[in-house]
């Protein structure tokens, strides 16, 4: 039988899962309210005013330079990977793989016959690899946040890489991490971590480099499908649609949280109510001779996205299954990671004080069990 935890030490709201992530309240009555524009046209307004909320909001949110745009399309990140792949890398790329997602991206990019062989710069979970300028490269690729472990990289062009362009998965961490975007060429994530949407998207915020760089590949009569073609979606996206139908659900959770994040303060508020949970949590685990935060360098340590390793005498499968059951969810450790892990995601939409009340629940049950 799970072990009851007092009431009085549960979270206001238990979702602490890093994606899909805890959706507002509020965001669901926004859907409820607009439910009529579920089931109608994308090539019409108003799923194209959705469109252009979403675009006008991102851009102020992450404070894009002059001559920026803000792209998307269906697939989420895993589509932009291959869609990068065909349109962005012109011969040679080079990743800081410090995790499965990095990984991934490395991956499409050497297995493509077009390609030179790929350069990964690779680090253990729990550390970070950085980009490092090379010769025959002309690609530049790492995250900024790495979901499956709980690094986080800064943002950064490598020095004398000039003429590279730099590509960077903001897909945890946008929204809630300062960035630089005139350090990158291409910040691309998906809706369902900070922004509190379904999966199934990409958006992607793109310098002048990056348009003209797919422009000159698709044109060079390398064979890109029109699903992957980034200037098709560009296309598309300057006319406040996608080119294939979206998830109109999707698109109003999206907006809406946009909107929300910018009404509390923009991307200096929401860093700071993240960092706000991080130092909660690593604080608590820092005092606690069984948890160890996983990542080791604090400067390493994901605000938005916090990895804790539990003590081998801890059963940590039991710990989640008494959490579940009192209605604490998605604290597990990425699966393939295999680790005795608490992976908690303290995105801004999750209250500090649910992060501090989730650590006493933990409490709890290991001085129970």
């Amino acid at each position: 039988m799970p072990l009851t935890i007092p009431p009085h030490l549960l979270p206001t709201d238990g979702r602490f899962g890093s994606g899909p992530s805890k959706v507002r309240p509020g965001q669901v009555d926004h859907l409820v309210a607009n439910a009529h524009v579920l089931g109608t046209s994308h090539r019409r307004a108003p799923v194209k005013d959705l469109v252009h909320r979403i675009r006008e909001g991102v851009t102020e949110l992450l404070g894009a330079p002059d001559g920026y745009e803000v792209a998307l399309g269906n697939g989420g990140a895993t589509a932009f990977w291959d869609l990068a792949t065909l349109c962005l890398v012109e011969r040679r790329a080079q990743h800081a793989a410090f995790g499965e997602f990095g990984g991934k991206f490395a991956a499409a990019t050497s297995r493509a016959p077009f390609l030179e062989p790929s350069q990964v710069i690779a680090a253990e979970p729990g550390t970070v690899a950085y980009l490092e300028t090379a010769e025959g490269v002309d690609t530049y690729a790492t995250p900024h946040n790495e979901t499956s472990t709980g690094a986080v990289a800064p943002v950064l062009r490598p020095a004398g890489s000039d003429g590279a362009i730099v590509l960077t998965d903001g897909t945890s961490g946008a929204g809630a991490l300062p960035v630089d975007l005139s350090q990158t060429d291409a910040y691309y994530f998906a809706p369902q971590k900070v922004f509190a949407a379904d999966g199934g998207l990409w958006l992607a915020v793109l310098s002048p480099a990056a348009v003209e760089r797919a422009a000159r590949i698709e044109g060079s009569g390398r064979w890109v499908p029109e699903f992957l073609s980034l200037t098709t979606a560009l296309e598309n996206s300057r006319q406040d649609q996608t080119l294939n139908t979206p998830a109109v659900a999707t698109l109003l959770l999206l907006a809406d949280q946009v909107e929300w994040l910018l009404d509390q303060g923009g991307l200096e508020w929401s860093t700071k109510r993240s960092a706000a949970s991080a130092e909660i949590l690593y604080s608590w685990a820092r005092a606690r001779e069984w948890a160890t935060p996983f990542v080791a360098r604090p400067e390493e340590r994901s605000p938005v996205v916090g990895t804790i390793d539990l003590a081998a005498e801890i059963d940590v499968d039991r710990v989640l299954a008494d959490l579940r059951a009192n209605g604490v969810q998605d604290v597990f450790a990425y699966r393939k990671l295999g680790r005795n892990q608490l992976r908690v995601g303290m995105y801004p939409a999750v209250d500090p004080d649910d992060v501090a009340a989730l650590t006493a629940c933990v409490d709890y049950l290991v001085e129970t069990a």
